[in-house]
């Protein structure tokens, strides 16, 4: 009969303790020494596709003026 009130505190504290967790809220992002680097390069890139595009504009317009040659 011991194992009886052992059994009945346990099925008692498994039932008890059903409840689910609370959502944790996520942590703010805290600015760090690389995000002005991570900034300056995406800028850095930006820039170079925009050079990068009128260069080819540039050798477009070049060719056709060839061309007509």
């Amino acid at each position: 009969m011991k194992p009886l009130p052992i059994l009945l505190c346990v099925l008692a504290l498994t039932a008890c303790s059903g409840k689910p967790p609370q959502p944790r809220a996520e942590p703010a992002q805290v600015a760090t020494p690389f995000d002005a680097l991570k900034a300056d390069e995406q800028r850095a890139r930006d820039v170079q596709k925009v050079v990068d595009k009128q260069a080819e504009e540039q050798r477009k317009q070049i060719d056709a003026q060839q061309a007509q040659q």
